[in-house]
């Protein structure tokens, strides 16, 4: 072999090689970053369309504004979603399971308003949650309740009732607990989508801000 050619074979052995490495490098990284978001304790935000994000781009929903926020303020947690649109009380007591077994340190739940919507009898929905949060408290997990209330057309006394529920329950069960946790968006402009119920990506983040302050005293930097 001439030897230009040798020195050129040289050199692309040498540029390929480095390349390798390079590549070799970045895959051990990201294995390790990966592995690192695993270790972290798991936060599960457990609820409805509002967790699941209704309406919004991926990034866009609360538990995703309440990661960004906890990294920010040097919490080593990860926030998990598990919401799902027209989810009921009833059925966050069917998939419990699956949330207990995903061992997470914290719970945050959000359920009730699609009970509210639909008129369902408030006594079921006081059951489910109680159910719900009796199996998480079973856990050893620990739980933030975050309530919701209702459009003014259900009726004042409908609303009370339906907002007690909330109240009672974080009682029974001495949970951290948001009363209303659309509290500091309802006055916002551009903080609720057209449809009048689900929040924007704006109003996401005003919803991780408000959890924030209530979230915070159970976890661990």
């Amino acid at each position: 072999m001439p030897a230009r050619d040798r020195s050129l074979l040289r050199h692309y052995t040498v540029d390929v090689d480095v390349w390798r490495r390079i590549l070799v490098s970045l895959c051990l990284l990201i294995g390790v970053s990966a592995l690192a978001a695993a270790d972290r304790p798991q936060i599960i935000c457990y609820g409805d369309s509002i967790t699941a994000g209704y309406g919004l781009n991926a990034g866009q929903a609360y538990p995703d504004a309440l990661q960004r926020g906890l990294d920010q303020r040097g919490y080593s947690y990860r926030v998990s979603n598990m919401g799902t649109s027209g989810a009921t009380t009833k059925d966050a007591v069917a998939n419990v399971g699956a949330v207990i077994k995903a061992n997470p340190a914290v719970v945050i739940v959000e359920f009730g308003g699609n009970d509210g919507l639909r008129g369902l009898p408030l006594d079921q929905t006081r059951k489910n949650l109680d159910a719900l949060l009796t199996a998480l408290e079973g856990a050893h997990i620990k739980v933030l309740l975050a309530g919701i209330t209702l459009p003014p057309n259900y009726g004042s006394d409908y609303i009370s009732a339906f907002d007690k529920v909330f109240r009672d329950m974080a009682a029974k069960h001495h949970t951290a607990f948001v009363p209303m946790i659309y509290k500091d968006l309802v006055n916002v402009p551009g903080a609720i989508q057209e449809d009048g119920i689900h929040p924007t990506a704006k109003g996401s983040l005003i919803i991780a801000e408000t959890l924030l302050p209530v979230l915070k005293p159970l976890l661990r930097k």
